[in-house]
């Protein structure tokens, strides 16, 4: 996967394209893989870096979404528990199933939530993940050491999925490369242009690394953006009612020592109503989400202070060892991009989060809503209507059982690398072209320079936030830590692609001012 090829390739053919593609996020990238598998020419343009918004600030699961469950949204779960199936067997270098613990402090909940995560065992059917369970007490206190144990009754285990998101929309992106799809990042669009008819045929977009523009002809549009769905909604037809609402969901990140578990903590009902998790994500602890909504859309929303407490605050109730603002090594939040409810008030927790397809007068296909978990169906719903629509020639879907770019049974955990895949052992052989290549970026991470140098050749990175956020995830997992592997980062993206000083002092002064916004001073 490389952008200067793309470009190249759009610069050198004025190709006719079956689909393009606007926005590189989950379910973008998830539409590119598809329609490329059904032989359609596409095209998929990201006005950033993939998965840059909402798609790498998810919860790290991929599930049914036990919460739907109670909400009686048994069509939702059912789907997205199938899914996940499909997605453990398509990925199993990205998927990792993880057991969850719903302590109880009253005797008859124990029984209660172990009756319910029944039900979410038989939804999943042959792609279930493990029976939940009922335990004792004495085994919640083995499995959860730092777990508040005062009136502690027992609790239920059950199991659900665990992911890196960025990773596998870089691997998505692999994989719809692979296939004939052209993708890149950085290519903002900027205008929908129609024929006679009113029908849009063809995308004007600008190279933001050169500032060309490009005349895109294309046979169908899919706006795949997200929170911005409305924008390029308004491109199409000014004025238009906003089909968008968003909600921010908020985590924070702390050390492992807080949490000291394999196990993932669901506290089944907080202040707010919603669930909160406290998931061991790599070395660290991720706590969360939050679930307010926002009024401005953004690429970099920022936590609110009473997202911070709440969290902390809701954590505590359940810590021997309580975790404090101090503690805190990363926060991050990400907007979901909800369809707007035509009922006014009503709680965000109560929006559903399926996904509705909509098309407008100009053809203009629109996919909105949904999660992580089913990005695959929604790809195959938003191409089955297109070519229900006589837009696109039929051709079936080809997903279900596509093995993902970096496909690999042979699970090493304790490889630092494992979540490439089979591109491990390539990025290895790259110390064999430079030795120095094998250091670690940061004495405490286990991250090495050859993975710098695989981004920027393979995976389209092409800033320092694109690797130290989104392709090696330390953004994430310490902020602070992050922003010391910059400078070497930096230098490594200039030397490979042959950049000047100034662009390496420049990056590393971006890099510290976005890196500010994921600690608390």
């Amino acid at each position: 996967m490389n952008r200067e090829n793309s470009i190249e390739f759009l610069n050198q053919n004025n190709t006719n394209w079956d689909v393009i593609i606007i926005g590189g996020g989950a379910t973008g990238l998830g539409i590119a893989v598809d329609a490329s598998l059904r032989g359609h020419k596409t095209l998929l343009l990201e006005q950033s870096d993939f998965t840059k918004g909402t798609s790498s600030r998810s919860t790290k699961l991929i599930h049914g979404g036990v919460r739907y469950l109670t909400q009686g949204n048994i069509g939702l779960v059912f789907e997205a528990l199938h899914e996940r199936g499909l997605l453990f067997k398509n990925a199993p270098h990205l998927t990792q199933n993880l057991s969850f613990i719903v302590p109880s402090y009253q005797t008859w909940k124990g029984y209660f939530y172990t009756l319910g995560l029944k039900i979410y065992d038989v939804l999943a059917g042959r792609l279930s993940l493990g029976n939940s369970s009922y335990i004792d007490a004495e085994k919640v206190k083995k499995h959860l050491p730092n777990l508040k144990t005062k009136h502690l009754k027992n609790g239920t285990i059950y199991h659900d999925g665990q992911f890196d998101d960025a990773r596998l929309g870089i691997n998505l992106a692999q994989t719809s490369v692979e296939n004939g799809a052209h993708v890149l990042n950085y290519m903002r669009v900027t205008g929908l242009e129609k024929n006679e008819k009113g029908t849009i045929h063809k995308v004007q977009a600008t190279d933001l690394e050169t500032g060309k523009d490009y005349g895109l002809n294309t046979k169908a549009v899919i706006n795949a953006t997200g929170v911005f769905a409305d924008n390029i909604l308004n491109m199409d037809e000014q004025e238009k009612k906003p089909i968008i609402l968003s909600s921010q969901g908020t985590h924070l990140v702390f050390d492992s020592k807080f949490f000291p578990s394999d196990y993932a903590l669901m506290i089944p009902k907080t202040s707010d109503g919603r669930v909160l998790f406290a998931i061991p994500w790599y070395t660290k602890v991720v706590v969360g989400t939050t679930d307010i909504i926002v009024e401005k859309e953004s690429l970099e929303p920022k936590a609110l202070q009473k997202e911070i407490n709440f969290i902390i605050d809701t954590f505590n109730q359940y810590l021997v060892e309580p975790v404090t603002r101090a503690d805190v090594l990363s926060v991050f939040s990400g907007l979901r991009p909800l369809a707007r409810p035509q009922k006014e008030h009503l709680k965000t927790k109560e929006i559903s989060r399926s996904h509705k397809i909509i098309v407008s007068k100009s053809g203009l296909v629109t996919i909105i809503g949904g999660k992580w978990t089913t990005y695959r169906r929604m790809a195959e719903d938003t191409l089955d209507y297109i070519q229900k629509k006589g837009i696109l020639p039929k051709q079936k879907c080809r997903t279900s059982n596509f093995k993902i770019h970096g496909f690999s049974l042979n699970q090493d955990t304790k490889n630092p690398l494992h979540r490439y895949g089979t591109d491990a052992a390539k990025i290895l052989k790259l110390t064999e072209e430079n030795p120095e290549w094998a250091a670690q970026l940061h004495p405490d991470y286990p991250f090495i320079k050859a993975e710098v140098i695989w981004a920027v050749r393979h995976e389209m990175a092409r800033k320092v936030e694109d690797i130290l956020a989104r392709r090696l995830r330390i953004l994430f997992l310490d902020a602070r830590a992050a922003v010391l592997m910059a400078p070497e980062t930096a230098t490594l993206i200039a030397n490979e692609r042959k950049l000047p000083h100034s662009w390496t002092i420049e990056e590393i002064k971006n890099f510290e001012v976005l890196a500010k916004g994921y600690w608390l001073e």
